[in-house]
């Protein structure tokens, strides 16, 4: 895990709003084992999660409903989670209480009334996804929004995952994210670009629901990885979408081979997140160790993000004034438009149809 590289420390930036009612990715789903159990903090939210021995996944608040006391520093079998304080037992998918050890035949308790707080969860692409409502919701019922996926265009394809920790709040990881002036300075080496290669470009925007999209286009020309693309002897495009609340996909088509990925940068706390990469892909799909390649260059391109990222955490302690400029920080714009839309409940989107921008980057 990228994690492990960079340790950001304790520097944090100013907290931000949330936006709840979507999915978010807690961990990777390999970390759940049958009868296992992991925790997890989203939204600010502290999460049980698990697998039961028919190799469902549940989340749960890690909060047992009677005092109080984290859930998992209890127990769980594999079908029903304990918890340590007092024995209070809770089938981990719906939080109904099982069982309350201490009642006797004297009580009129029904302990299958009493809920601990769950939330609906899923497997996609390698993660366990939490489906995260706003307060006050109550029991969520099944009319929820899809969960988020890698888009794939073959039966066969290799995937890999990459994360990091980042020292700041959701908004500033975002704008990061899809900012499209930092490469050449971020992102310098042999393999990728450099500062020489800059160059202005021109890309093109259209509106699309709760985002915004990079229309197709062909690929900048001074990416040594866009470069190896061009022994397929096709046409390359690529196309890029912001989704809210934390979603970019990114699409490569090249004839019949495509690359793929998902980017998400989901707020752990209202100070701190946590970028997480899903690729798929079927290009150089017969050259062994392409995915340790892909891998290993892959996470050395998020270290530098992350690295980035905590060097500007430091800035953001002392509460600068901050600015965004036209054209290259518009997307930054129409995301925070976005959600303030989202956040209103006003369903106005900033982009009231195709847009231009152009940078050199």
């Amino acid at each position: 895990m990228m994690n492990d590289l960079v340790q950001p420390g304790s520097m944090v930036s100013p907290p931000t709003e949330l936006i709840f009612g979507d999915w978010y990715p807690a961990l990777r789903a390999t970390e759940l084992r049958k009868g296992g159990k992991k925790t997890a903090i989203l939204l600010g939210i502290p999460l049980l999660l698990g697998r039961k021995n028919d190799g469902s996944i549940f989340a749960m608040r890690d909060l047992c409903p009677h005092r109080g006391i984290p859930l998992s520093a209890g127990w769980f079998d594999g079908e029903t989670v304990q918890c340590k304080y007092h024995g209070w037992r809770f089938e981990p998918c719906s939080g109904q209480c099982a069982e309350i050890p201490s009642l006797t035949g004297h009580d009129t308790l029904d302990a299958t009334k009493i809920f601990a707080s769950s939330f609906p969860c899923t497997e996609r692409d390698g993660y366990a996804w939490v489906y995260i409502p706003q307060a006050g919701t109550g029991r969520v019922g099944d009319a929820l929004p899809a969960v988020p996926e890698v888009p794939k265009f073959s039966e066969q394809y290799r995937s890999a995952h990459l994360t990091a920790d980042l020292p700041c709040n959701v908004d500033h990881g975002i704008i990061g994210l899809m900012d499209p002036a930092h490469g050449p300075f971020v992102h310098q080496a042999w393999w990728w670009r450099s500062r020489a290669s800059i160059h202005e470009k021109e890309k093109h925007f259209e509106p699309i629901p709760q985002g915004f999209r990079m229309s197709a286009h062909a690929p900048s020309g001074n990416s040594a990885p866009y470069k190896l693309l061009g022994v397929y002897g096709e046409p390359i495009t690529t196309t890029i979408d912001f989704v809210l609340p934390n979603r970019r996909y990114e699409t490569i088509r090249c004839g019949d081979k495509w690359f793929s990925s998902l980017t998400t940068v989901t707020p752990v706390t209202a100070s701190t997140c946590r970028i997480d990469v899903a690729a798929a892909w079927n290009i150089f799909y017969n050259i062994p160790f392409v995915t340790s390649i892909a891998t290993f260059f892959g996470a050395r391109f998020v270290r530098q993000d992350q690295e980035t990222m905590i060097q500007q955490a430091e800035g953001l302690r002392f509460n600068p004034a901050l600015m965004l400029i036209d054209d290259a920080d518009k997307p930054a714009k129409w995301y925070f438009a976005l959600k303030q839309a989202r956040l209103k409940g006003t369903g106005e989107h900033p982009l009231a149809g195709p847009v231009t921008l152009r940078w050199r980057s």
